[in-house]
């Protein structure tokens, strides 16, 4: 789930609530990037307990309108047809899922009762669900294409969820379309009766990327004075105090990547950051940083200072 870029934005995030007032120490501030790199498999065990208690809804719904059904009282469909959706079945039944939920103690959605109800609601209410209720033949592919265009567009884009969300963990605010698109992936490998064909982030493989990041952090915060006199001067239009911080934080760690890290090809930290940029900053903000990291990385391949070791990183 992981890449390389979440783990820059996650240091990114962590230095720049350092700058901005969270002045705990280096140690504490790398404890804390590192829970919010595990807590992601938190934000994706709660996202499918949320389609496991839409599961359960209409499991229970079904159960209670047969046992009261009057001889001539129709029953909904809705409740049955939900049920039989092999793929979300596949979830909310899953033993490992199951025993998470319980272990972790995620439990939101027990709680929520009226939010699943009325997700349900909204799920049965789509168009995508209107014309899979039309089709002659149902197939699992064709349950598995409704339940990604119904998580797509109906689960993901939810206001209520995301003030949830919001309220669990402000980290996961930002972890979110990380997350969600990693899910959108397990359903797409989803396999007819296959519990392991639902994938689960593995930490213990981006133990690399992840330990990157805590050196990251390490570098900058402990070279802070260093790395701001990197850039000082170098900006003649631009005065020093009207630089936002965000802005002077994303070129530190940028400058700190090109410096510390020889390993890393200078093409990928620019570019890497300048993406990250884009994402968080303003076209502006993006043009600056872009003129500082390019007259900077001239200045040290003249100076002789980037020493990127490896093949294909000599430069």
């Amino acid at each position: 789930m992981l890449t390389r870029r979440q783990i820059r934005i996650k240091v990114m995030q962590h230095v720049y609530a350092h700058y901005n007032g969270n002045q705990i120490s280096l140690r504490e501030s790398v404890k804390q990037y590192q829970a919010s790199c595990y807590d992601m498999k938190m934000l994706y065990l709660t996202l499918l307990g949320l389609l496991k208690s839409v599961w359960d809804y209409a499991d229970e719904q079904a159960t209670i309108q047969k046992k009261k059904r009057r001889s001539e009282a129709p029953l909904n469909p809705h409740f049955d047809e939900i049920v039989a959706l092999e793929p979300l079945r596949l979830i909310a039944q899953h033993p490992y899922l199951k025993q998470q939920l319980t272990d972790l103690k995620i439990s939101i959605w027990e709680l929520e009762f009226n939010f699943v109800r009325q997700l349900f609601e909204q799920i049965i209410a789509s168009e995508s669900y209107e014309a899979y209720q039309k089709a002659e033949t149902k197939s699992f592919k064709q349950q598995q294409k409704l339940l990604i265009t119904l998580f797509k567009n109906v689960v993901a884009p939810n206001e209520q969820l995301y003030l949830y969300i919001e309220d669990l963990s402000m980290q996961w605010v930002d972890d979110l379309p990380v997350v969600n698109t990693y899910l959108l992936k397990q359903l797409r490998k989803l396999k007819s009766e296959n519990l392991s064909s639902l994938g689960f982030p593995n930490n213990a493989e981006r133990l690399d990327d992840i330990a990157f990041g805590e050196q990251l952090i390490e570098k900058v915060l402990t070279n802070e004075e260093e790395l701001q006199k990197e850039f000082e001067g170098k900006t003649p239009n631009w005065d020093p105090e009207r630089i936002a911080l965000l802005d002077s934080t994303l070129i530190k760690i940028a400058i700190a990547e090109l410096i510390y890290f020889e390993n890393i090809p200078t093409k990928v930290t620019m570019n890497e950051y300048l993406e990250i940029a884009k994402e968080y900053s303003t076209p502006k903000s993006n043009q600056f940083i872009n003129g500082v990291l390019d007259s900077l990385v001239r200045e040290y391949k003249e100076n002789n200072r980037l020493h990127k070791k490896g093949r294909g990183l000599i430069e």
